[in-house]
């Protein structure tokens, strides 16, 4: 099992990510994010247990959005990683917020205990809408990704630490209301 720090969207703002879930799964071998059972949501790292405690992460969650409030992320584009297999995802605006938690999670935990793509310098902020794209859909699913041409806002309003898989929340904290 892994264990992921991350933010997540637990309100109807969600909606507009989740839509394109089921869009994206048309271009996948089998759904990879409806089954997951769990929130649109941004991943600040992952860590392999027994290496890093689930408080130790949690508390460097914690100490990072301390004093934080919800979060409004816009995403204008959709982008890929290079697989096999291929995984889309939505890339959020630039946010200095994002950026400074991950920072501060990075500073309470070396980094060489967090999984290489989310170690600083690696780290791609992304909210992933499709991790198991079929070889045979991937131009399909790409040229999907090119002709996204919206705006979609979402508020993100959870900070939790989960295992996977399956995603088991461990701990969880909402974030207040307020202004970035």
């Amino acid at each position: 099992m892994a264990l992921a720090i991350n933010l997540r969207a637990d309100n109807v703002s969600a909606f507009e990510i989740e839509r394109l879930w089921d869009q994206v799964a048309d271009y996948e071998d089998k759904p990879s994010m409806r089954t997951l059972a769990y929130r649109p949501h941004l991943t600040f790292a992952i860590y392999d247990p027994p290496e890093i405690e689930e408080k130790t992460a949690w508390n460097a969650m914690l100490s990072a959005s301390a004093g934080g409030v919800q979060l409004p992320i816009a995403f204008r584009r959709i982008k890929w990683f290079v697989g096999p297999p291929l995984v889309l995802w939505a890339e959020p605006e630039a946010n200095e917020i994002i950026g400074r938690w991950h920072a501060s999670i990075s500073a309470a935990i070396d980094p060489a205990h967090c999984r290489p793509h989310y170690r600083p310098g690696a780290w791609t902020p992304h909210c992933t809408l499709g991790t198991r794209i079929a070889d045979a859909k991937t131009k399909d699913a790409i040229a999907f990704a090119k002709s996204f041409d919206r705006r979609i806002e979402v508020i993100f309003d959870v900070v939790d630490c989960v295992v996977f898989p399956p995603v088991r929340v461990i701990a969880q904290r909402e974030l207040p209301k307020g202004i970035p």
